[in-house]
């Protein structure tokens, strides 16, 4: 089993579409057990997924260890994909986890959960926080949305910073361009500087997502973002068969 966590410092970079996409290739191209939990409140993954229909305000229950993980995960309709739904009752997942202060509580979770799946994806909340240091602890990868821009080139920097002053063991991160728009010159000023990263660009097949409730490659499966979702998956096979 690994851990795929889908994570950004900044919000608006298409990181849940990131995530449910992904997931989406585990388990149609690599046919993969795989498991999408939802930790941002916001709940874009659980929206597209259907999983706003399950039961509320029982997320961080679930985490606290009031509620076991197999009373919430849910099917989602597609083919070896299982949703453990987000909630609006995360807002204080960052204050549980400090007043806890269990730096492996996450992965204790995790654990629970490997024998069930062979791919776990983590929708990440945004920003640098409690959460996102216990998730950076304890998957096995990150991917890192980034727009080619300077606002967002720079959360990534000042992510790899944060990581670094730590001096902890910590996933490798993997950052994918996003939103990518070539007629726009500033995008391509960004690709420019790191050319190899791999790139999902603008388009009006993700935005119709959240419409549709599926992933691109179920209704747009020859689509350029459904090439480009696809090609980022076998790379992230690829890494995850040497770790």
């Amino acid at each position: 089993m690994c851990v795929i966590a889908v994570y950004s410092m900044k919000g608006g970079v298409g990181k849940s579409c990131t995530a449910v996409n992904l997931a989406w290739n585990s388990a149609t191209k690599s046919a993969r057990r795989t498991l999408v939990w939802d930790i941002d409140p916001q709940g874009a993954a659980s929206f597209i997924l259907n999983g706003d229909r399950h039961k509320k305000d029982r997320a961080r229950a679930m985490i606290s260890g009031d509620i076991k993980p197999t009373k919430l995960i849910k099917a989602t309709g597609i083919e070896n994909i299982d949703l453990l739904a987000a909630d609006v009752s995360l807002r204080g997942l960052d204050r549980f986890f400090f007043e806890l202060n269990k730096k492996k509580h996450l992965g204790k979770i995790l654990g629970q959960l490997k024998k069930d799946y062979d791919r776990i994806i983590l929708d990440c909340p945004p920003g640098l926080t409690e959460t996102s240091e216990q998730i950076l602890r304890n998957a096995d990868l990150v991917i890192v949305p980034v727009i080619p821009s300077p606002l967002s080139q720079r959360a990534l920097t000042d992510v790899q910073r944060f990581l670094d002053s730590r001096r902890r063991k910590h996933a490798p991160l993997l950052p994918v361009y996003t939103m990518v728009d070539r007629r726009r010159n500033i995008h391509n000023q960004g690709l420019a500087k790191h050319p190899r990263w791999p790139i999902i660009p603008m388009s009006s097949d993700i935005e119709r997502m959240t419409r549709l409730k599926e992933p691109v490659g179920a209704f747009a499966p020859r689509s350029p973002a459904a090439a480009s979702y696809a090609k980022i998956w076998r790379g992230i096979e690829k890494k995850l068969s040497k770790l």
